[in-house]
């Protein structure tokens, strides 16, 4: 069936410090759990920043909240501090919503929930229409919401995405305590809530797209100039970079090095709106590149950030390699026992580094201890670390590690 208008219906949306302080009252008045969303403009600003918080509670209806217009969540946030905060794909929202104020304490995340499940299809509109025979509308989950004023289609949207994440959330709970999963849940809540932020990359732009193609050390130099010429750019007029120029022009700029404004301009993307508007600063940046003493030249490979990739194990270390196709065997198996994705079961990051540099001696202790120092918790290191250390054990035994 499917889920046209909220219950109540498109509450106003909250844009004074007067209208705020109503809405505080209001859900420090409800009761139980508090549905919460948050809408981004991914894609068409540079910025992660929340540009329509959404709530609701029992007892407390829906609120609409303009983040831009009411910068500071803070008392929110304050008479929330007890109550459990339900999101879908928490560690989208949860930056943007600090970013504003609000921090919640406890944490019910029902894509996760539904990871430890074993569904699927995690999607928030997939979930409730399977699991609450409700079908939500998903066509403006991608849309500009930096846009002022926002649609009405738009707002009943957002609306509606909190409308019955409180009633998934019961459902999935009651799925989780008859599995026995309850408490593995509780633990990732946590995990997500109290997760530190990945420092930054140290070459952000080695992930440009189709770099791949770029195959001397002087083309990096123009990728790299491009790169961090395009994100300063981008920041300060608050676009994504994308929007700003593609990477497909960066590259092929790159491959092609042109020397002036017409071949340049031959290359599409720079005609774009914003990016004629920078045209001189772009050739200095591919001059910059192409004068560069050859010491100062990027390598072909970035600094290692951790084990290599893992289809370059065989060759560089055929152990090494042995002992990861071992661990993740152990590790499939049990996730399907347990009807999880591997990945939830054990980062495969950990599985990485830890087969990479495994611990001498190998023995449940030193692979739990391990496993815990590369950030696993606990459930998942009592389910996997004697598995994974009796596979270890096996392949030293036969003289393969």
């Amino acid at each position: 069936m499917p889920l046209l208008e909220p219950r109540e219906g498109i509450p106003p949306v909250t844009a004074t410090q007067r209208g705020l302080d109503a809405v505080v009252r209001a859900f420090a008045a409800g009761h139980g759990p508090v549905a919460v969303d948050a809408e981004r403009a991914s894609g068409y600003r540079y910025s992660g920043r929340a540009y329509l918080v959404q709530l609701r509670r029992a007892g407390s209806g829906t609120a609409l909240i303009d983040p831009i217009a009411c910068p500071d969540l803070s008392d929110l946030d304050a008479a929330l501090a007890d109550a459990e905060v339900v999101l879908h794909a928490a560690n989208q929202d949860l930056p943007c919503l600090a970013e504003v104020g609000f921090r919640p304490r406890l944490l019910f995340d029902t894509e996760l929930a539904g990871r430890l499940l074993g569904y699927e299809r995690v999607g928030l509109g997939t979930m409730v229409e399977n699991l609450l025979g409700l079908r939500l509308e998903k066509g403006h989950s991608a849309a500009d919401w930096s846009t002022r004023p926002l649609p009405e289609d738009w707002l009943r949207y957002a609306a509606l995405d909190v409308e019955v994440l409180i009633e998934l959330r019961d459902l999935l709970a009651e799925q989780l305590a008859e599995e026995g999963k309850l408490e593995w849940a509780v633990e990732e809540f946590a995990a997500v809530l109290n997760a530190v932020p990945a420092p930054p990359r140290s070459d952000p732009w080695r992930r440009t797209s189709g770099i791949h193609r770029v195959r001397n050390r002087r083309a990096l130099a123009v990728v790299r100039e491009l790169w961090t010429l395009r994100d300063q750019i981008a920041r300060e007029v608050d676009l994504a970079p994308g929007r700003v120029l593609p990477d497909s022009a960066i590259v092929t700029a790159a491959m092609e090095m042109p020397r002036g404004a017409k071949s340049l301009t031959a290359i599409t993307p720079f005609t774009g709106r914003v990016a004629r508007r920078h045209l001189q600063s772009w050739l200095s940046a591919i001059n910059r590149a192409r004068t560069l003493p050859e010491s100062v030249l990027p390598q072909s490979a970035g600094p290692g950030e951790g084990p290599p990739p893992a289809n370059r194990w065989a060759d560089r270390d055929p152990a090494a390699a042995r002992r990861l196709s071992a661990a993740r065997t152990a590790v499939a198996a049990l996730a399907d026992e347990h009807r999880m994705p591997t990945e939830n079961l054990l980062q495969p990051d950990a599985v990485r580094r830890l087969t990479w540099e495994p611990p001498d001696p190998v023995t449940d202790l030193s692979v739990a201890d391990r496993l815990r120092s590369l950030g696993a918790r606990e459930w998942q290191i009592a389910l996997t670390a004697h598995p994974i250390a009796k596979a270890l054990s096996r392949l030293e035994a036969k003289g393969e590690a």
